[in-house]
């Protein structure tokens, strides 16, 4: 009777420890497993979910518009008083629903290329009024005039097509001309053929960003989704030394496995620049752990900050020597027009900037770039892209319209939040299938571990106990 005993208690001892050491094998295995599944599906090829949604896009994206109206004109033309501005939005359009476009694979190279083809539709239930609402704004065929023909006599001509179209340095726009184009009445009186059309964003509907060139992944599941090309170039000529190249991603996705410490590269045609975001947050997105990442406050300062960004600075006079810090001079990129890019309300950027104008408040939570990344796949399954639109304005004596001006500015013309987060019936999906069956694999490996621990001590403490009275 004894011995049945003793043999129960050690037959319990010896399945509690084959329990707990088939949970501690199900660990490397199960993850090895998992990598295998994640490698297989992250690939950018017909097929796989990551295929699926790179094509188009999962989720709606929508870009929200901040306009700012300038409240006090006259006062800036004749005294050159510091300019007055309230934003007013948002004014909501979705974009991105249209799938990409010429979806070629490369074997030889492991590439994908395609375009991304641009649409923006309005959305009147996620807007504060209509696109026919009037702001008052810069006139930017005005403004830019002296900055793109800088010889005095040319300058001389256009200041009596300006004047013949009353055109002054400010104009009145509505939402829907000041984004995606109006005609010109200064521009539509210059001889020579010139594209009279202007707007913030024209030309966009009906265009298409690209060509780019990606990694598949195929031979190596890190590559996946880094940018090869964009159109057919490595690099972009806008920006000296290193900061001329295209870096990581477009930020839809990251190679799989992402770590906190990892910075994730990506690169984006809006900034005509590659970019980088750092790891901020653990946060739940509908029952899925993300990683958030942020763009910090260092990838907009000045050189004397960051070293780095020596190659960003390419006008000497704005910046002060390159000692101002948050405003990217992006003219290169723009036909030479005195376009300047920053975060909103000028969020991480010099004081002086925004000294001469009135009507600011930056704001971290509602102004700064973040990216929700799932670690394991590297999707992105939310994300707000927030930057704001300036000009440049100079004092130029040949031209009317500018010429009380006694300082430069550079004014605020919107900013925008460009941002989508995964659907609900996604999300579900994506748990069911991705997160919801590792964190199982989890749950059942730990209580393997746990309920093997715990039947080994017992069963062995029971024996040891029943040893010792035998013998006593």
């Amino acid at each position: 009777m004894g011995c049945d005993r003793n043999c129960g208690l050690i037959a319990g001892a010896v399945i509690g420890a084959v329990l707990a050491v088939f949970g501690g094998i199900l660990m490397p295995v199960g993850d090895m497993l998992i990598e295998k599944t994640i490698k297989k599906e992250a690939v950018l090829e017909e097929g796989t979910i990551a295929f699926a949604n790179w094509v188009k896009t999962g989720s709606d994206v929508y870009r929200q518009f901040w306009i700012f109206d300038v409240l006090n004109p006259q006062d800036v033309i004749t005294n050159s008083a510091n300019i007055k501005v309230k934003q007013k939005g948002p004014y909501t359009y979705r974009v991105r629903f249209l799938a990409k476009e010429n979806v070629t694979q490369d074997p030889e190279t492991h590439t994908v290329s395609f375009v991304q083809p641009n649409s923006a539709i309005f959305e009147p239930s996620l807007s504060v009024g209509t696109e026919n609402d009037n702001f008052t704004v810069l006139n930017l065929a005005v403004v830019a005039a002296p900055h793109i023909y800088q010889n005095a006599f040319v300058q001389t001509l256009l200041n009596s097509l300006i004047k013949k179209s009353k055109s002054e340095m400010f104009q009145t726009r509505t939402v829907k001309e000041l984004l995606w184009g109006y005609k010109d009445p200064f521009l539509s009186l210059v001889p020579y053929p010139i594209s009279t059309t202007v707007g913030v964003f024209y030309p966009y509907n009906n265009t298409a960003d690209g060509v780019y060139k990606v990694f598949n992944g195929k031979d190596n599941i890190s590559n996946v989704a880094i940018i090869d090309t964009y159109k057919g170039k490595k690099n972009l000529t806008y920006w000296p030394s290193y900061c001329d190249m295209i870096n990581g991603t477009d930020a839809a996705s990251f190679p799989p496995f992402v770590e906190k410490s990892r910075v994730l590269q990506f690169f984006s045609s809006d900034i005509c620049r590659s970019i980088y975001a750092v790891f901020s947050t653990e946060i739940d997105l509908k029952g899925i752990p993300v990683y958030r990442f942020i763009l910090p406050s260092k990838a907009f300062a000045s050189p004397l900050q960051n070293p780095d960004n020596h190659c960003f600075c390419t006008e000497k006079v704005i910046s002060e020597n390159c000692t101002l810090y948050g405003v990217l001079d992006i003219g290169k990129c723009k036909e030479g027009k005195p376009v300047y890019i920053s975060l909103p309300h000028f969020l991480h950027a010099s004081p002086e900037i925004a000294e001469k104008i009135e009507g600011l408040n930056p704001n971290e939570e509602e102004h700064r770039t973040y990216l929700d990344i799932e670690p394991i796949t590297g999707f992105t399954l939310q994300f707000a892209k927030r930057l704001q639109v300036n000009i440049l304005v100079k004092p130029a004596k040949k031209i009317e319209a500018l010429k009380n001006l006694k300082k430069n500015y550079i004014v605020p013309i919107l900013w925008l939040n460009e941002t989508a987060t995964i659907g609900d019936e996604k999300a579900e999906m994506f748990r069911n299938k991705v997160t919801g069956k590792i964190s199982l694999l989890g749950t059942v490996e730990m209580a393997l571990i746990g309920v093997g621990v715990v039947m080994f001590v017992a069963f062995m403490i029971a024996y040891c106990a029943c040893v010792s009275k035998k013998v006593k």
